[in-house]
């Protein structure tokens, strides 16, 4: 059974998604979100800057772009079992499985993209990777810290992020380290994303999700919240919305989709980060990135 996977945030880099603008519906695809976007998202992505790239009301749209046009295009070779995607890549795996529209999908994307930037603006905040530690070491330690600090992104088995207040960050990395992580590296970002630090986002957000039609995917959708498969579009709604304060449940949505019966995982997107996290919960997998043949 194929599982198609979509990358999330970090995953950008100039040039991405070039090699599609050739193909007819690929550029029609891109010229429809520049109209949507209201600037050509196409050109930074295609030949900008590694800043202008950087920047959250591009960076998201564009790690979304990619993805979802990449597997457009490959029309009847896209038949996925399984979807699955790292936190933006969620939305990018809704619109692949037919669940949200392309035109639904980029809107909702923006309005994250912008909804994060503000909360990230409103409170200083950040995140950090912990290496070498079980989760429920992660977790407990976290959890006795008197300050804003969650576990995050269950990336694989020994990779957890954590995030929350700058204050949060620092008591959890000392701690962490004492407790024998491995290391403990604070992250270059904006805010601390998938954290209670994100409910003035999650709260514009769910707004713009819940005014959004959601149909029944064409494959189950393993979502971020709890690794588990969806397809109804009431549940679908209500996980996409708690995904902002949620943690991204990474590991256990590559563990769920190995028991469901995957024996190949699919990247669809820039990068090969996710390859990289599938491989570390099971060598045996086969995995590889999604390619269009000209």
């Amino acid at each position: 059974m194929r599982a198609y996977i979509f990358p999330g945030q970090g995953a950008q880099f100039v040039g991405m998604g070039k090699d599609l603008y050739e193909n007819p519906l690929a550029k029609e695809l891109f010229e429809k979100a520049n109209e949507i976007i209201g600037f050509r998202i196409s050109d930074i992505m295609f030949g900008g800057t590694d800043e202008e790239l950087k920047q959250t009301n591009v960076t998201q749209p564009a790690i979304f772009l990619h993805s979802v046009i990449l597997a457009k295009v490959l029309g009847d070779d896209f038949k996925p079992d399984m979807v699955a995607g790292h936190s933006l890549g969620e939305f990018s795996a809704l619109v692949s499985a037919n669940a949200l529209s392309f035109e639904d999908g980029l809107k909702l994307v923006i309005a994250r993209a912008n909804a994060m930037q503000k909360a990230c603006e409103a409170q200083p905040s950040t995140m950090a990777a912990i290496l070498g530690l079980a989760d429920d070491v992660v977790e407990k330690i976290c959890s006795e810290i008197d300050a804003v600090v969650v576990p995050a992104n269950y990336n694989c088995p020994g990779q957890l992020v954590i995030s929350g207040s700058i204050e949060g960050i620092d008591l959890a990395c000392a701690k962490l380290t004492e407790a024998g992580a491995k290391r403990a590296l604070k992250l270059n970002v904006g805010g601390a994303f998938h954290s209670p630090l994100m409910e003035p986002a999650k709260i514009e957000l769910q707004e713009a999700i819940e005014n959004t039609a959601i149909s029944a995917p064409i494959c189950p959708v393993y979502q971020n919240v709890d690794a588990k498969p969806y397809t109804d579009p009431a549940q679908i709604k209500e996980n996409l919305i708690k995904q902002l304060t949620g943690a991204v449940r990474w590991t256990q949505t590559v563990e769920n989709m190995l028991a469901g019966g995957a024996t190949e995982f699919v990247e669809v997107g820039p990068g090969n980060v996710l390859q990289g996290l599938v491989k570390k919960v099971s060598r045996e997998v086969q995995t590889s990135s999604a390619t269009i043949v000209a």
